[in-house]
């Protein structure tokens, strides 16, 4: 049997791992460690099952069986501080979280070539960034262009949510003529993303398309001209450009492929997609049925970290947008999620982020709170998720000025994001603290105009117009606040959680003359 991971291929026959076309050279104890964990993946194996499997039962101190797993993590590019594939749990064992698929032997002109067993493409988004072509004419600037791809790729391995083939692999295809469709079947990958650097006279012109592997589909085509004044700076700008726009196109193309398929087919990821677009539409019914997808989801895969803090989240705003029945009982489902999801990875950027902002609303407790959301960030950079909810998380702490950065930052990196109407939102509360009224009505304005249902929208337009003097104002938009949240009151907003550091906000709600 080969099990194949990112760029490594595990060979149990030849008893061989391949890193690409390499052969990464690993004692056979330690190659027993990894099979037994690889095999056994769907569970937390503890220390008594890997000394049985890999030592028979003999007597092996704690300091030797931790020395092969740090070899184990070192051969497949993992660490003890990443923990990537092979993860530690306190007191209760390890397991692998690579993705895996498994592939028969197949004959071949090089046994260790993984490509040639064309892998199953995984469940979640998967993609191969192809080396760019230079264009430029120029040998020398062939450089530019394989660093731009391994940005790219760096970048988007960050997303934990996304499958990324590894450059090694991506570059066996570089100065080849290829066939797209071959290209997602040899790397078992969904999306292609492919493109070209041309330089000349002071400039840089990077054109680049994502390509749906199985039937050659353009998803996303779009050019970037800059500059050439310092070229990392560049790099990281085209990174950025590059990443916030197809990250979201993989998703909606997902979204897509998902609702086609029938129901009685659907898998706990299949639920997870479906859920998105009803989670995106921010009313009371679309939530609810957010949430009960997330929750058929859970019921197929409960260790779904990423469902399980979609969840939370969906609980959460229950309480929080005033739509809860039980606001208990939602309450305390957000926080059991959270947990759930930070028990299943606590070292992801996406789970950190969106278990901090549950925290946040939920619990209070700041310092934990903006600890996640920093670490969420720093894991991450180019993660639209991250940065929204660090904002979120420094704006409940009473921290505006960091709270506005954060949502600036966020909006940057996803400039046409489904959610964007919470963004505004939240900047316009930030910017009433701030006792930046005239900013946090505009900020208002463009909430308003992208989800016109909002109640937060409004009740930023209220207090800001009311600082303002802006009487007549103040008063449509706190009609259009009880229009969209008919049970509204000062008190309830407040004991909802969130605003206890919002001051000014509710000092102007008062003024516009929402009921206490």
């Amino acid at each position: 049997m080969r099990y194949l991971f990112e760029e490594y291929a595990f060979d149990t026959n030849r008893r061989e791992l391949h890193r690409g076309a390499e052969v990464v050279p690993i004692a056979p104890q330690v190659f027993d460690l990894l099979d037994y964990l690889i095999r056994n993946r769907e569970r937390v194996v503890s220390k008594d099952d890997l000394i049985n499997a890999v030592w028979n039962g003999r007597s092996v101190s704690d300091a030797a069986l931790t020395t092969r797993l740090n070899v184990a993590r070192s051969a497949t590019g993992d660490s003890g501080e990443e923990q990537r594939l092979i993860k530690t749990l306190p007191r209760k064992g390890f397991r692998f979280l690579g993705q895996v698929r498994e592939a028969q032997e197949v004959a071949g002109p090089n046994p260790g070539d993984a490509l040639e067993s064309a892998p199953a493409v995984p469940d979640k988004p998967s993609i191969a960034v192809l080396p760019f072509a230079n264009m430029s004419g120029d040998p020398e600037q062939e450089y530019f262009a394989d660093g731009m791809v391994e940005e790219i790729t760096t970048a988007l391995s960050r997303f934990k949510s996304l499958f990324v083939i590894a450059r090694n692999s991506s570059f066996t295809f570089k100065g080849k003529a290829v066939d797209i469709k071959e290209v997602g079947r040899r790397l078992g990958v969904r999306y292609v993303l492919e493109g070209a650097v041309r330089k000349a006279s002071g400039k840089v012109r990077i054109t680049c398309q994502l390509i749906e592997a199985a039937t050659g589909a353009h998803i996303w085509a779009d050019r970037f001209e800059r500059d050439m004044t310092d070229i990392f700076a560049l790099q990281d700008d085209v990174t950025l450009a590059v990443v916030s726009a197809i990250q979201p196109k993989l998703f909606q193309a997902e979204i897509a492929i998902s609702t086609r398929r029938r129901p009685e087919n659907l898998t706990a990821y299949d639920y997870y997609l479906r859920a998105l677009p009803q989670f995106y539409v921010a009313t009371r019914e679309g939530l609810a049925e957010a949430i009960r997808l997330a929750h058929c989801a859970l019921e197929l895969d409960p260790r779904f970290g990423f469902v399980a803090a979609l969840a939370g989240i969906g609980h959460m705003r229950n309480v929080v947008w005033g739509y809860a029945i039980d606001p208990q009982f939602e309450r305390r489902e957000a926080v059991r999620l959270l947990r759930l999801a930070l028990s299943t990875n606590d070292n992801d950027p996406h789970t950190l982020a969106t278990a901090a902002v549950i925290s946040a609303f939920m619990v209070g407790d700041c310092e934990s709170e903006i600890e996640m959301a920093d670490r969420a960030v720093a894991l991450n950079p180019n993660s639209y998720l991250a940065w929204n909810c660090r904002g979120h998380v420094y704006r409940i702490a009473g921290l505006p000025e960091e709270a506005v950065r954060s949502f600036e930052r966020a909006i940057r990196m996803s400039p046409v994001d489904a959610q964007l109407y919470t963004t505004f939102a939240q900047i316009g509360s930030a910017l009433i603290e701030l006792r930046r009224f005239d900013e946090a009505i505009v900020a208002g304005k463009k909430a308003q105009r992208q989800n016109r249902s909002f109640a937060t929208a409004y009740r930023c337009l209220a207090s800001a117009f009311a600082h303002l003097g802006r009487d007549a104002e103040a008063r449509e938009a706190a009609a259009r606040v009880l229009e969209t949240d008919p049970t509204f009151t000062i008190s309830a907003f407040i004991a909802r959680g969130g605003y206890s550091n919002s001051k000014l906000l509710i000092e102007g709600l008062r003024k516009a003359g929402l009921p206490e």
